[in-house]
């Protein structure tokens, strides 16, 4: 049996309205009509040189052999624009071209899977392959693949072909939603970074799931109201994704709960970022009204916690104030994190807040990653 990383990953790559535009009447038939789209032979061909996917076209020419898309016409020209992607390295692996006619349900013709009845074997990791395409087929192919899409939709062409499933119900199938082929090939060459996390004791029970790489949503449930409206912070300013659910003993107190959950969350951060490639490290400094915020985090694999806050009030919400040192020193210890807090001001819950969203910023700016520097931030050779 294969290893997951012995497995093989796959670009199923759509042709038209893809790798070249998709002109009105909706066939590349001649070569005046080619209209390469735009970075797609820079970043197709960097994707090629730098990452090990296999590339196969799949595309959708209906009537090929007929007298609206005569195979005289067609192949000349496919073939030019396989040779111009040849010229930057990109050569693929495999060509598959339904010609359906006028069947359009056929089981060739996507989102059908005819065509690649060889990818469902154990020689391939379809849950980290990709389909790139410019229709919700495309997408709708993903999920039949159990694969993820990467839906280039900039509604240039004439629709999006014939679906069986409404959009949201692909959206989770959809990694990314983007025209521009620099962010295609960024968001292939640095993967994603997600994580989660069950963590049950006698006290409390836990469920963390982290996308780093997220865009600020989140689902809080703790049992605290202003503890969920400060995790929330981290999600909303951080730009992550974050679900927490905890069931803990606050019929005793909320100390268990606060402690266990920020453990976790260090933990689940810790999980997310891997090997911390290409991480910027490093920390942020926000102002909130009449208080000042700075918070300096180090994900460099050691626990350490400075504190420089104080409070005047004993609760806020339903927090007692002490505990939010206690919250920090917990993460600290689970995502083996320097933090450095320091806040300033006269109002207590804007004081908390601004620490919140200035920890949300840190993280941000230090798990930040740059696709032409992938490299280790330390001289020690590890994080």
């Amino acid at each position: 049996m294969n290893s997951i990383k012995d497995k093989k990953q796959v670009l199923f790559i759509d042709r038209d309205g893809t790798m070249v535009r998709e002109p009105l009447d909706e066939q590349v038939d001649a070569f005046e009509k080619i209209d390469f789209y735009p970075k797609v032979l820079t970043y197709l061909g960097k994707i090629a040189a730098e990452l090990d996917y296999e590339l196969v076209m799949v595309t959708n020419q209906d009537g090929l052999g007929t007298a609206s898309l005569p195979e005289e016409t067609f192949w000349p020209v496919h073939e030019f624009i396989l040779k111009v992607f040849e010229s930057e390295g990109v050569v693929f692996d495999k060509v598959c071209i339904d010609r359906t006619f006028p069947n359009e349900n056929a089981p060739t013709r996507k989102p059908g899977t005819a065509l690649l009845t060889e990818y469902f074997s154990t020689a391939y990791d379809m849950e980290n392959s990709f389909v790139i395409g410019d229709r919700l087929t495309d997408m709708e192919l993903a999920k039949n693949l159990g694969a993820k899409g990467i839906f280039i939709n900039d509604h240039t062409h004439l629709g999006t072909g014939e679906i069986t499933v409404k959009r949201e119900e692909l959206d989770s199938f959809i990694a990314l939603e983007s025209n521009d082929w620099e962010k295609i090939y960024s968001f292939l060459k640095l993967k994603g970074r997600s994580a989660q996390i069950y963590r049950k004791t006698n006290e409390t029970d836990i469920q963390i799931q982290l996308n780093l790489d997220g865009t600020g949503k989140s689902e809080i449930s703790t049992g605290l109201a202003f503890f969920d409206h400060m995790l929330d912070q981290l999600a909303r300013h951080g730009h992550m994704d974050l679900k927490i659910k905890v069931d803990g003993d606050l019929e005793v107190d909320e100390h268990h709960t606060i402690e266990d959950t920020a453990i976790a969350l260090g933990e689940v951060f810790r999980q997310a970022l891997g090997d911390k490639m290409g991480i910027e490290r490093y920390g942020f400094c926000l102002p909130m009204d009449d208080c000042l915020a700075q918070v300096a985090i180090d994900f460099g694999g050691r626990n350490w916690l400075v504190w420089e806050a104080e409070f005047k009030r004993e609760m806020i919400g339903q927090i007692p104030t002490e505990m939010f040192y206690h919250f920090f020193k917990s993460f600290t210890d689970g995502a083996k994190a320097n933090l450095n807090i320091k806040a300033e001001g006269t109002n207590e819950h804007h004081k908390i807040e601004a620490i919140f969203k200035a920890f949300a910023k840190s993280i941000k700016m230090a798990v930040k990653r740059d696709v032409e520097k992938m490299v280790l931030p330390s001289t020690k050779g590890m994080l």
